[in-house]
């Protein structure tokens, strides 16, 4: 999609999407990733949220934040994170990322820039809030991402007030969302469609998941199921809009050895992994006498009047 000139000038025409993984709280805090949403014609910081890492879910919520506050913009402008575009060299799958699933329900466009200098605008305000607003945090004293998120809006406004433009067109192409919030929650999630096994179960996240025996999961064998995978609430599934009660068998929960990690993930990744290995370092491992309660005797002397219905004695030795 190519937008023309005049068409471009207008608010909401095209937003600007990007994550800078920074030390936004210097040493007080631990590292971690803004992500920054601008609106192309005029400037002005459209969203911002503190996260952990660039991932699907962090851009879900994010994005939903974005979508109450403004309604939705004609196009997303991103790079190719693999959030927002597939590889070329996947085979199988549906070839579209989740992200692009829930813009595609919501009417939105995903375009995805082939340079950092095509998305300039973003990469410019995003080494301007690497100094401005790591000096306002300072200021602040603020050293987390939760007491920094609650920062994020009154920086905003004060950001916008002083650096965002009038765009040359005033007609703002934002449209209202026309949907109720549990349909937002229901595009905004991770969903995938399982196949059922004849004992009605189904593999999801390295979880076993077993549907509870009922008069509708009963002809569900050898179907497809969806799994609604929400980040604020509990696993959904659902056959044709019927929610289907389970119940879960876990299995050991682990990054895979083989994963595929991407280079802004990698830091969050390694925490995960280090978290996993300090656990499995600290099982407390019991010999085979510990377990039988094992302990160890004095030496005994065993003379030729030895009767082994009396105590032997004790071999003691004396320091003069």
């Amino acid at each position: 999609m190519f937008f023309c000139k005049h068409f471009s000038r207008k608010s909401g025409t095209e937003v600007q999407i990007d994550g800078s993984d920074h030390r936004w709280f210097e040493d007080r805090g631990e590292p971690c990733t803004l992500l920054v949403f601008i609106d192309d014609a005029t400037s002005r910081l459209m969203q911002l949220q503190f996260v952990l890492s660039e991932s699907t879910a962090s851009y879900f919520e994010a994005l939903h934040g974005y979508l109450v506050a403004h309604g939705a913009p004609v196009a997303f402008y991103s790079d190719k994170h693999t959030v927002f575009r597939v590889n070329r060299d996947a085979k199988g799958g549906p070839g579209m990322t989740q992200f692009g699933r829930a813009l595609a329900e919501l009417n939105v466009e995903i375009l995805c820039a082939n340079s950092s200098q095509a998305k300039g605008r973003v990469e410019r305000v995003n080494r301007t809030l690497q100094d401005r607003l790591v000096k306002e945090l300072r200021l602040a004293g603020i050293s987390d991402i939760a007491a920094g998120n609650a920062f994020l809006p009154e920086f905003i406004k004060r950001f916008n007030e002083r650096f965002a433009i009038a765009p040359a067109n005033p007609n703002d192409l934002h449209r209202p969302l026309q949907i109720t919030a549990n349909r937002l929650s229901d595009i905004l999630c991770h969903r995938e469609q399982r196949y059922v096994g004849s004992q009605l179960t189904f593999h999801y996240a390295r979880r076993q998941i077993i549907l509870e025996q009922t008069e509708l999961s009963k002809g569900l064998a050898g179907r497809y199921v969806e799994v609604y995978d929400f980040s604020d609430k509990p696993l959904e599934v659902r056959w044709q809009g019927h929610l289907l009660p389970y119940r879960v068998f876990n299995k050991d929960q682990r990054v895979s050895p083989a994963a595929i990690v991407e280079n802004k993930r990698l830091r969050h990744a390694l925490s995960v992994v280090k978290t996993q290995q300090d656990r499995r370092l600290a099982v407390n491992v019991m010999t085979n006498n510990e377990k039988i309660g094992y302990k160890k005797q004095p030496r005994r002397i065993y003379g030729s009047d030895f009767d082994s219905k009396k105590p032997a004695a004790v071999e003691m030795t004396v320091c003069s």
